[in-house]
């Protein structure tokens, strides 16, 4: 009998792997390089993106929202830095800025001079 394989070739959580042998599958893998794992990072964090606005529900948008964070704490990682640290910046720019609550679009500027 012929074994079918299902190709990935994306950067996966830590458990993933264990997870397909548990349900008798093999996985084949690999260690990425230090860029390399940027840029599969980078390209997980568009996925989840795409991912979470095509969510039909909240609890499902809610689910790769966190997925989202995940992905950006690893960036922060890659940066020397951590999400906590991200959350402070953001809270910061917050402060001085405001956030997206008010729900205002910008449309144009008129220059007075």
């Amino acid at each position: 009998m012929k074994k079918k394989e299902q190709v990935f070739n994306k950067l996966v959580r830590d458990k993933i792997p264990e997870i397909i042998e548990n349900n008798g599958d093999i996985p084949i893998t690999r260690i990425l390089d230090d860029k390399e794992y940027k840029v599969e990072l980078e390209e997980k964090l568009l996925e989840e993106f795409y991912e979470a606005i095509a969510c039909d529900t909240s609890e499902d948008r809610l689910e790769e929202y966190a997925d989202l964070l995940e992905t950006l704490s690893a960036l922060a990682e890659i940066e020397g830095s951590s999400l906590e640290d991200v959350i402070t910046i953001m809270t910061k720019k917050r402060k001085e800025r405001g956030g997206f609550s008010k729900r205002i679009f910008l449309k144009k500027t008129i220059n007075k001079k």
